[in-house]
């Protein structure tokens, strides 16, 4: 099966802030990619990348940078697929990594989430999202997901009522 989103990081030590987005989506059964590439370091590569992410079927690229953080930016300017921006954490905490995603031009537009983590995971949970729409299967995965969650919180305040009914 061909992957339906890549994930394009531009270092290997993004991968640990990527690693749960990745694992989310493999979990809801949605085949990922995963490649590194840098827009400053490999720009010939990273278009090439780009090109065979559209010709495989790839949906949305998940694309994550730090610093500078043009990663984003050059994949949508070299394509029409959903870009999802995924800040990296850097010497400015990740906030000039952020700010130069979320400040493209208008008419290239990238989709820009939290830095780090917690961005990955709900680019992630994004990207499952967009497909879900053509896929009662994915779209159902998702609902269960999404009722785990809710179970999840409501378990905590029953701990946390016990344990202040205790105290």
């Amino acid at each position: 099966m061909s992957p339906r989103v890549a994930f394009l990081m531009g270092s290997d030590s993004d991968f640990p802030a990527l690693e749960k987005g990745i694992d989310l989506l493999r979990q809801l059964q949605v085949e990922v990619e995963v490649e590194v590439s840098s827009a400053h370091r490999t720009p010939e590569r990273t278009l090439e990348l780009v090109r065979a992410f559209e010709k495989s079927g790839v949906q949305a690229i998940i694309a994550a940078a730090g610093g500078a953080a043009h990663l984003p930016g050059v994949v949508a300017g070299h394509t029409l697929l959903p870009v999802l921006g995924v800040p990296m954490a850097s010497p400015l905490s990740g906030l000039d990594s952020l700010l130069a995603m979320v400040q493209m031009p208008s008419g290239v537009p990238v989709a820009v989430f939290g830095i780090g983590e917690s961005g990955a995971v709900n680019a992630a949970l994004f990207a499952a999202e967009m497909l879900a729409g053509n896929d009662p299967g994915l779209k159902e995965r998702l609902l269960a997901f999404r009722a785990g969650q809710r179970a999840g919180v409501l378990a905590k305040s029953r701990k946390l009522r016990k344990k202040l009914e205790r105290g």
